[in-house]
């Protein structure tokens, strides 16, 4: 299931974003690649344990707590403090999937890779190329969102970010483990979760809405892992 979460941030989060991470230092991509990845990845990175990475990955998770739709999409049990990179001057990425399980730098916590994240800080129109290529089960999506929109999708998909021929493309990528490891049910919680907001939206709760209410929540407690 891949899922556009749009206006994660607002425009006046994005800037400071921005202005953060142009200011910042970077470094090689490649301290977070695993073995195969590493062959692929051409990018810069912000250090993950600087300054800049923690106060832009606060800022970050807390607008995604704030977010219904993406608790509802993802509902996360786990997540990776949030990642950022630059691509400029023809970087790219070539296909790869993320590793299953990533550790938490200086803890003993591991994530369950289940979702990957990119959240866009730069606009489309900043920079050439750098669309997020993602196989899924009805072939490729190109992604290429506004600056504050995110896409969640499986980790176990194939992706790569075609080279940026001009400008500049920043962003936040991270992972989470959801309470519910299989996309397949994650899916189908997302989509009776949406339909039971949407009927809410067009008339009062009624005995059937309770129902289906009920049922979303007795799927969730049978299938989550917590």
């Amino acid at each position: 299931m891949l899922v556009k979460i749009p206006s994660v941030l607002t425009k006046e989060q994005v800037k400071e974003i921005k202005s953060i991470m142009l200011d910042a230092d970077w470094t090689d991509g490649n301290v977070t690649a695993g073995y195969q990845s590493s062959q692929a990845k051409n990018n810069l990175q912000l250090p993950e344990n600087s300054e800049a990475a923690h106060k832009l990955g606060d800022m970050i998770l807390l607008a995604l707590s704030r977010n219904n739709q993406f608790m509802s999409a993802a509902l996360p049990n786990k997540i990776f403090p949030p990642l950022f990179n630059c691509y400029q001057g023809g970087h790219s990425f070539g296909t790869h999937v993320d590793n299953a399980v990533r550790q938490v730098p200086g803890t003993p916590v591991k994530v369950r890779t289940d979702l990957s994240m990119t959240l866009f800080i730069s606009e489309p129109e900043e920079y050439e190329g750098g669309e997020l290529i993602i196989e899924d089960t009805y072939g490729s999506q190109s992604v290429k969102f506004s600056a504050g929109d995110m896409v969640l999708y499986p980790s176990t998909s194939l992706h790569r970010v075609t080279p940026v021929t001009k400008g500049r493309r920043l962003a936040s990528f991270f992972w989470l483990q959801s309470m519910i490891a299989s996309d397949e049910r994650r899916s189908i919680l997302y989509n009776m979760d949406m339909a039971i907001q949407g009927l809410r939206e067009k008339v009062q709760d009624s005995p059937e809405i309770v129902k289906l209410t009920g049922v979303y929540h007795n799927l969730l407690r049978q299938w989550a892992q917590t």
